[in-house]
């Protein structure tokens, strides 16, 4: 799972790190630690969708690990459209010169960042 920051009023975007959990306890345990580091006003879910908007399965459980957040840490969630941004990741990686192993290691947390601006630039809806 990536995770990115960012600075609302700049609107800027930044990767930050991807978490290796294996089980939702050591998942939410990672994202705790970072709650309370960076004490986020927001959190932002990228919502898996198909090209023409239509939902896969996992639409449905990144909606509900959206409201567990919302529940957990009190912090407004919001969901937003994240159509080809693994894709849009992998091309701003390899622009950079980042290729092979290095990338897959940073691909998940890039995406993030490309989450995170289409959240900026508004397309987003409340968990």
């Amino acid at each position: 799972m990536g995770v990115a920051v960012g600075e609302l009023e700049l609107q800027l975007a930044h990767p930050l790190e991807t978490i290796h959990a294996v089980s939702d306890r050591e998942r939410m345990q990672a994202i705790e630690r970072l709650v309370m580091e960076w004490r986020p006003v927001a959190l932002v879910v990228g919502l898996p969708t198909h090209l023409d908007g239509s939902e896969y399965e996992l639409s449905r459980r990144c909606r509900n690990f959206a409201r567990r957040l919302r529940g957990r840490f009190g912090i407004d969630t919001f969901l937003t459209d994240e159509r080809l941004t693994s894709h849009a990741a992998g091309l701003a990686l390899a622009e950079a010169g980042v290729r092979g192993r290095r990338q897959k290691d940073m691909l998940d947390q890039v995406a993030a960042q490309q989450i995170l601006a289409t959240y900026f630039a508004g397309c987003h809806e409340a968990a």
